[in-house]
């Protein structure tokens, strides 16, 4: 059975097969049977952690300490309001806290980028929308489909992989990857891509 915690680059949580590079959580989102349900989150530290933490293995949404969320890569994770994990990938986070500028710790980070996802009071997170040739390479958009922005394309997403690079479109675009985010990403932060993105 395939297990609804895949995250989607617009915060929501499905049940396809592909399981993704990188792993992380929002709080305990599963009951006993590993079903979610209706919560979104449960605690502001949105993380993104490794695959690979030190060989160990457990089984996915076992026990009450956390739900194992996926996602297709870091720039996913990012649009959906995850940041590097300060334990598992401290070199990422010492990057992610650098090109943010200014020297916050994690929860007041994590305070910043709640604010800036979240939708109070429902279960979904914001979007915004900007001239889509003033943001960076990394950023997630909404037009007819959902895609990553490139320097030069963008790159259709789906769970499995991004598609065949389309032109960069220009004037106002939706936004799913969130302000504090795209000045991360602005200030050099390089997340790492599936390899389907080239």
């Amino acid at each position: 059975m395939t297990l609804r915690n895949r995250v989607q680059p617009d915060g929501q949580i499905t049940d396809v097969a592909m399981r993704g590079m990188f792993t992380g959580n929002r709080g305990i989102l599963h009951s006993a049977d590993k079903v979610m349900g209706p919560a979104l989150w449960k605690h502001r530290a949105w993380i993104c952690c490794t695959l690979d933490w030190q060989e160990r293995r457990r089984d996915v949404m076992t026990g009450r300490n956390w739900t194992e969320l996926f996602f297709l890569d870091e720039a996913v994770a990012m649009a959906a309001g995850h940041r590097p994990c300060a334990y598992c990938r401290r070199s990422n986070y010492n990057a992610f806290s650098d090109a943010w500028g200014a020297r916050l710790k994690a929860p007041q980070m994590d305070a910043v980028l709640h604010a800036a996802r979240a939708v109070h009071g429902a279960r979904a997170l914001q979007t915004h929308h900007a001239d889509a040739t003033t943001l960076p390479a990394g950023t997630f958009i909404k037009t007819t489909e959902i895609s990553l922005l490139t320097k030069d394309a963008a790159l259709p997403y789906s769970p499995s992989g991004y598609g065949t690079p389309k032109s960069r479109p220009t004037g106002s675009v939706t936004v799913l990857t969130s302000p504090p985010m795209i000045d991360v990403l602005r200030g050099g932060y390089a997340p790492k891509l599936h390899h389907s993105a080239g």
